[in-house]
C-alpha cells in the first residue's frame, strides 16, 4: 500500500528514488541539454557560442532541476496525504466490509481478488492497532535526500553531453562526440528502463533512442 515516497518513517529504509525514477530524471536532463546542442551551428559557431552554449545548458539543468526538485518534494507530501487519509479512513470506518474494501481499493486489482476475509481481517487490525502521530502529511529526511538525488541527476546528465566543448576545441568534432555520447546515454536510458519494466531491454533502447531524438527535434521546433 506504500510507495518508496509514501513510506512512513518507521518503516524500514528504501531507496528514496527507485530505478525508473533516476532513469526518468536523467532523461528529462538530457532532452533538456539536447535542445541546446542540437539547435546550435556547427558552420557559424565560434569560441564565445560555445561558452554561450555551456552557460545556457549547465543554468537551464540547474534551474530545471530545482524546479523538478520541488516537484518532487510536492509528490511526497501529496502521497502522505493520500496515504494518511487511507489510514485514518480504516480507522474510523463504520463497519469490517468498508475498511476490507477501502484496502483492496489500495492494491492492484489481481492482488484485491485474491484477498481473503482473514487476510484482509490481519491487515485492518494492524493498520487500527498502527501509532500514527501525524493527522498531516509532513516530510522525512529521506524527502529531503531525494529531492537533493532529483536535482543533481537533472544537473549531471548535462556533463557528459557538454564535456566534449570543454576539452575540444574543434567544434565540429566535439559535437560530433557530444551526439554519440547522447545517442548512448539514450540507448543506455531505454535498455535499463526494460529491464526494470520486463519489457524487452534492447528494443526499448532502440525506441528510446528514437522517441529521446523526436522529443528534442519537437522541443527545438516549438522554440524550447
Amino acid at each position: 500500500m506504500t510507495t518508496a515516497r509514501e513510506a512512513p518513517a518507521s518503516e524500514a529504509r528504501k531507496p528514496v528514488l527507485d530505478p525508473v525514477e533516476r532513469l526518468s530524471e536523467i532523461l528529462f536532463g538530457l532532452i533538456m541539454v539536447l535542445t541546446f546542442t542540437g539547435s546550435f551551428s556547427v558552420a557559424t559557431a565560434e569560441r564565445a557560442d560555445v561558452r554561450e552554449l555551456l552557460v545556457g545548458a549547465i543554468g537551464c539543468n540547474v534551474a530545471w532541476g530545482l524546479i523538478d526538485a520541488i516537484m518532487y518534494l510536492m509528490g511526497c507530501l501529496n502521497d502522505r496525504g493520500l496515504l494518511l487519509r487511507t489510514l485514518w479512513s480504516v480507522r474510523s470506518a463504520t463497519s469490517r466490509e468498508q475498511a476490507y474494501d477501502m484496502i483492496r481499493a489500495e492494491v492492484p486489482a489481481p492482488v484485491a481478488a485474491e484477498l481473503q476475509p482473514e487476510q484482509l481481517e490481519r491487515i485492518r487490525a494492524r493498520i487500527v492497532d498502527m501509532p500514527l502521530r501525524d493527522t498531516r502529511p509532513r516530510l522525512h529526511g529521506d524527502h529531503v535526500r531525494g529531492a537533493v538525488g532529483v536535482f543533481f541527476i537533472v544537473v549531471g546528465s548535462t556533463l557528459p553531453v557538454i564535456v566534449p566543448f570543454i576539452f575540444i576545441h574543434d567544434v565540429g568534432l566535439a559535437m560530433r562526440l557530444s551526439n554519440t555520447i547522447a545517442v548512448l546515454m539514450l540507448a543506455f536510458i531505454g535498455y535499463a528502463y526494460g529491464r526494470a519494466s520486463s519489457l524487452p531491454a534492447w528494443r526499448t533502447a532502440a525506441a528510446m533512442v528514437s522517441l529521446g531524438l523526436v522529443l528534442v527535434a519537437l522541443t527545438i521546433a516549438l522554440g524550447g
